[in-house]
């Protein structure tokens, strides 16, 4: 099979990011209990995946094409091998920031990379239609799998356990790096390199326009919203459903399981209704979740639990938000991007990267903050703030996109 080195190598990059960026909550509440931190601390974890994120993306996007892929995901892999293990040895919450960072910035390396080389081994759009999706899906998987993993190496009375699976994930990104560097690379493209300040220029002359303005906004409010629960859901099981952490983090799954039907089905829906449609009906749908199923979740008398299999089926309601907030982010994507001319779709794109990661900071840090402060019952009730401004913010959206205001 053609390329069969460099695409193992790309589900590998994935696979294993999808883990340790996904990990955040999981390590947040291990930082809550092992390392005595408080909530509002324990948020700033997300900052620190996000931010080098949206630096190192917009950063790169101007000389990456002058160092090559291939030299950036070997960076990038090994940058997170060192960190993996750095985080085993170190095991405190300076360690933790460190890693996340590092995770941050080498993903930023590694998604840009990945997406350019996918380019390079296809031959066809079917073809790339094809390798680009199914390396998102096998990226869900590892978001998946992630809630289980951890568990895995959880001991109860061994406190330090866990951090045994930083060395099974420092293998993996070892593999990873040892499959490309011996892959041969077809030459790469001679693409020159970007001219920095006119990124900025453009992007700055794009959020003086109304529809940028109110789209930056829009995803900004959702991964708020994503982030914030799919970063406190772990601590939510424990704390609030007094679950133990292994079935706390379990439970987490099906958060990331129904994020992925969510979108698989909203693909499905969209072919046949209106965006504006779909996603009205997802985010009302997702509001009363949290109205209705919440609270029955929160005054949940679970009594002794041992499995999954001994939680009520109502413990199991509230995650589903993810199949109705799931459409959300890809649709904003692609009703904006299809409104824009091609030629401002990278600066566009950093603005994405920018806004998504400042987004998912902010969740974070306000739902850590609502956690200590309003107590973790009623943190996720505040999520209906930000669900109702993006429900207006469709309808402006849908106005602005039909006037075709950015055409040409």
């Amino acid at each position: 099979m053609k390329h069969i080195g460099v695409k193992l190598s790309l589900y590998l990059n994935y696979f294993v990011f999808a883990i340790l960026l996904n990990s955040v909550g999981i390590v947040i509440l291990k930082s809550l209990n092992n390392y005595g931190v408080d909530e509002t601390t324990a948020s700033v974890l997300e900052a620190f995946k996000d931010l080098p994120i949206a630096i190192v993306s917009f950063a790169i996007a101007s000389f990456l094409p002058r160092i090559g892929y291939k030299k950036a995901m070997l960076i990038g892999l090994a940058m997170v091998t060192v960190a993996c293990i750095a985080m085993y040895y170190g095991n405190t919450f300076d360690t933790a920031k460190i890693l996340f960072a590092t995770v941050g910035a080498a993903f930023a390396l590694i998604k840009v990379s990945v997406y350019s080389t996918i380019g390079l081994v296809t031959n066809s759009t079917k073809e790339h239609n094809s390798l680009m999706s199914s390396i998102e899906g096998f990226f869900m998987v590892g978001i998946a799998l992630a809630y289980f993993l951890f568990p895995a190496f959880n001991t109860e009375g061994e406190p330090d356990a866990w951090l045994n699976v930083y060395w099974l994930l420092a293998a993996l990104s070892a593999v990873s790096f040892i499959i490309l560097l011996f892959t041969k690379f077809e030459k790469e493209a001679e693409i020159p390199g970007a001219d920095l300040k006119e990124d900025f220029l453009e992007m700055f002359k794009l959020l003086a326009r109304l529809l940028i303005i109110v789209f930056v906004i829009s995803a900004f409010l959702f991964v708020m919203i994503e982030q914030g629960i799919m970063s406190w859901l772990p601590t939510f099981n424990n704390k609030v459903l007094g679950l133990t952490e292994n079935l706390g983090i379990m439970m987490s799954s099906i958060l990331a399981l129904s994020l992925a039907a969510g979108r698989l089905l909203a693909g499905v829906l969209t072919r046949k209704i209106s965006w504006i449609y779909v996603l009205s009906a997802c985010t009302i749908g997702a509001m009363l979740l949290v109205v209705f199923v919440l609270p029955k979740t929160v005054g949940l008398n679970v009594g002794e639990i041992s499995s999954l299999r001994d939680i009520p089926a109502i413990g199991f309601a509230f995650p589903l938000v993810g199949l109705f907030i799931a459409p959300i982010y890809p649709l904003l994507n692609s009703v904006v991007l299809s409104a824009l001319p091609k030629r401002v779709h990278s600066p566009m794109t950093g603005l994405i990267v920018i806004f998504s990661a400042l987004g998912g900071t902010f969740g974070s840090r306000i739902i850590g903050y609502l956690f200590e402060t309003k107590g973790p019952e009623n943190a996720f009730y505040f999520t209906l703030i930000p669900m109702t401004v993006l429900l207006v913010f469709y309808f402006i959206l849908k106005k602005l996109t039909e006037k075709d205001v950015l055409q040409g």
